[in-house]
């Protein structure tokens, strides 16, 4: 398991688990649930935010809460 954030553009992968912590219920809202599929669809050039697309929509998400998500390639 890898955090989302270490993931470069173009990437898919599937939510494992989340970080338990501060994030974990906005995480979750968002739609971030284990067994979700993701595509990394864009990475700022420092790294911050990350685009995902999660099922039918596009997330942005800081890098922050992308290392609070779980994933396997």
């Amino acid at each position: 398991m890898v955090p989302l954030g270490k993931l470069r553009a173009g990437e898919t992968a599937v939510i494992v688990d989340l970080e338990k912590g501060d994030l974990t219920l906005k995480l979750m809202e968002m739609g971030l649930l284990p067994g979700e599929k993701i595509f990394v669809d864009m990475v700022a050039p420092l790294g911050d935010p990350i685009s995902i697309k999660i099922g039918n929509y596009l997330l942005s998400l800081r890098k922050e809460e992308a290392n609070a998500v779980l994933v396997r390639r």
